[in-house]
């Protein structure tokens, strides 16, 4: 668990972020996002509060942590 992945993305997006904000954070169309979920390949907890959809800035930092983890360990990476 990287400290600075937290503190970055509650200091910009707070403590949930909305599917459009998860979209800015992976860089993709927040259409390919609500897609993902749809198919089941985003690779990021979400809950629904009513009508709307939420990722907590932890599950986004898991992610986020685990890829550069992940890049670290390729060659090149």
């Amino acid at each position: 668990m990287k400290l600075a992945t937290r503190a970055m993305i509650v200091d910009r997006w707070g403590l949930r972020l909305t599917m459009e904000q998860v979209a800015e954070v992976l860089n993709l169309a927040h259409g390919t996002v609500y897609n993902m979920i749809a198919d089941g390949s985003l690779p990021i907890r979400t809950y629904k509060e009513g009508k709307r959809r939420f990722a907590s800035y932890e599950a986004v930092a898991d992610y986020l942590d685990a890829m550069d983890e992940q890049a670290k360990k390729k060659p090149g990476g």
